[in-house]
């Protein structure tokens, strides 16, 4: 049974007359997740060892390795000496496929792109989305301020990105939460891949900054509009314009800010 986080010993100095008080607190796990295909490793992730078929199916899917989860014909979680093992048997035309262009890559928590043999695979050209859905300032303003409720992880650690998939009048459908931003969203992906769903009849949900495999991943799973709280890089914001996503960024309580294909988001009347 993998644990998602654990009781740390602290000493807490706060407060306007600040006094040493030893208390525990919830810290989150990390823990070198490794993913195989047909017995071969491929990668090794830093992440929240929870929601791991979600991630497997979702990583793989981002990483088109393969198409559909259905080409996923087995799937093993297996607790090793110094992490876990997501082990994965694939279809003949994806096992076929794989071969073809195995690569290793080594990502720690905080980056998405770590340890790419070729500089050219980090700037793949991200797919084009379709036409999507169009959405208010309301939705968006609600959307944000629902998900905190969803982060329960988070609010025992105060340590996790999450990511969730928003649809009008669904709510948030799907939220998956890890130490590292882009794991959550590969979670989310395998989440609604797993369940026959994709991005295009709603909004991506970010609780961190956009950086360009944010917008590579939330195109792949096909949807139109990337919400975030933090900032865009500039090369999000090139990719996001590329394949057709609406960028929604810096979104707390008081505004938002909208830099890329700004018409899915309604005007005020």
């Amino acid at each position: 049974m993998t644990v998602a986080f654990r009781e740390a010993e602290r000493v807490v100095w706060r407060g306007a007359a600040p006094h040493a008080a030893a208390e525990a607190r919830r810290v989150p796990e990390e823990t070198p997740i490794a993913l195989s295909y047909e017995g071969a490793a491929y990668a090794v992730m830093m992440a929240t060892p929870a929601d791991l078929e979600d991630f497997a199916v979702g990583f793989s899917l981002n990483e088109r390795i393969v198409r559909t989860p259905a080409e996923i014909e087995a799937l093993d979680i297996v607790a090793v000496e110094n992490g876990i093992l997501l082990r994965m048997e694939l279809a003949d035309a994806s096992a076929d496929a794989f071969w073809t262009r195995r690569r290793r890559i080594a990502g720690p928590s905080g980056c998405g792109l770590c340890g790419i043999e070729s500089l050219a695979e980090a700037a793949v050209r991200p797919p084009r989305v379709g036409a999507g859905i169009r959405v208010s300032a309301a939705d968006i303003f609600g959307a944000m301020e629902a998900l905190p409720a969803l982060q329960p992880m988070n609010r025992l650690t105060g340590a996790l990105h999450a990511a969730a998939f928003w649809t009008p009048g669904g709510g948030i459908v799907f939220a998956r939460e890890d130490v590292g931003r882009h794991n959550a969203l590969d979670k989310l992906t395998g989440a609604a891949a797993r369940s026959g769903r994709n991005g295009a009849g709603g909004a991506v949900l970010l609780t961190s900054r956009v950086s360009v495999e944010m917008v590579q991943k939330a195109a792949i799973f096909g949807a139109t509009i990337l919400v975030a709280v933090s900032a865009p890089t500039a090369l999000a914001l090139r990719a996001a314009h590329e394949a057709g996503i609406t960028l929604v960024a810096v979104a707390r309580r008081d505004g938002f800010e909208v830099f890329t294909h700004a018409g899915r988001v309604a005007a005020p009347r």
